[in-house]
């Protein structure tokens, strides 16, 4: 309990730091290149960022726990292969090769 509390303190500080993420993509979105393509691709992702910040900020930890379960549950081949990216990412990450 003492955990979930803690991790809902520092929910502003997350949704911050996402929206600064979304902010930086966006003025850097227009100077890719590869043309609109990359451009809008950016844009949207930017825009995923800024909305997972207004979730965060919106929501505690336990209601964000159990939309997670409701997503895998109703989506379990893509939560799959999502998690086993982020697992493949993750790892490569800490492995220290390049």
């Amino acid at each position: 309990m003492f955990r979930v509390m803690c991790v809902d303190d520092n929910r502003d500080v997350a949704a911050s730091g996402l929206k600064r993420a979304a902010s930086a993509i966006h003025d850097q979105a227009d100077r890719l290149p590869g043309g609109d393509e990359f451009s809008d691709m950016a844009h949207a992702a930017a825009d995923k960022l800024s909305s997972t910040a207004d979730y965060v900020r919106k929501h505690k930890v336990d209601r964000m726990v159990a939309d997670v379960g409701t997503l895998v549950k109703n989506n379990p081949g893509r939560s799959l292969v999502a998690a086993a990216v982020v697992g493949f990412l993750v790892a490569r990450a800490f492995s220290g090769k390049s």
